[in-house]
């Protein structure tokens, strides 16, 4: 098993869940079941505050998360949050006559990757529910990963660029400046060589940024006659 796998696989060991039957790879991405990582959060002792609401629309939902788990010593916790979002025919697809919950797969991607930050799998393993081709690329029988696989991105050089992005999602000031570097040609070449969990997390630090700067304006109040 590569040392990635092994990783995965010991983690997953504490709290009691098999790697096999839980985690296959999607173009080398590992990625877990949302079912296992609800398990591990009870297992674990996790425990969620209450959801806030970034964005509600019709057809777009964007919930902020945070999880806590209890540290070895007393009085001591960890926290986290993460933001979990879903539109329709973007990120969330729908088929035939099948409902669109978006608020429930925004909460369920939000929590998941909080889950994952908290258990320290974040950056090694994504959940299902991150993108549909995650859903859509699991095997019937779920197997362990097999030795002929190509080798999963080094997830050193994937992290330092994350953090990097990060820092200098901080450095700006103003909604048009974090605007402009997102959509800059330099940060979307480096999006683009992120696995899709990864370059989420970015997107989803860059919007909290959003919000901490005043994002969306607010509408000025109508005045009554």
């Amino acid at each position: 098993m590569r040392t990635a796998d092994k990783q995965i696989a010991d983690i997953l060991l504490r709290y009691g869940e098999p790697f096999g039957g839980n985690v296959w790879r999607v173009q080398g991405t590992a990625v877990i079941y949302h079912r296992t990582l609800e398990r591990i959060a009870a297992q674990a002792g996790i425990a969620f505050d209450p959801p806030v609401l970034v964005r509600a629309e019709r057809d777009e939902a964007v919930i902020l998360v945070t999880g806590r788990l209890a540290g070895e010593k007393p009085d001591v916790e960890r926290v986290e949050w993460s933001i979990g979002e879903a539109l329709i025919n973007v990120n969330y697809r729908v088929s035939g006559k099948q409902a669109a919950y978006v608020y429930a797969m925004a909460e369920k991607r939000a929590k998941d990757r909080v889950i994952l930050k908290l258990i320290e799998l974040h950056g090694l393993v994504y959940s299902e529910e991150e993108a549909d081709e995650f859903r859509q690329g699991h095997p019937g029988m779920v197997h362990a990963v097999e030795d002929e696989l190509d080798e999963p991105p080094a997830f050193d050089e994937v992290m330092e660029a994350e953090a990097d992005l990060k820092r200098r999602i901080d450095e700006q000031d103003t909604i048009d400046a974090v605007t402009d570097l997102m959509l800059d040609a330099e940060t979307q070449a480096i999006l683009g060589r992120m696995p899709p969990g990864t370059r989420d997390e970015v997107r989803d630090y860059a919007r909290a940024r959003l919000v901490a700067l005043g994002w969306p304006p607010k509408k000025p109040r109508r005045r009554v006659a």
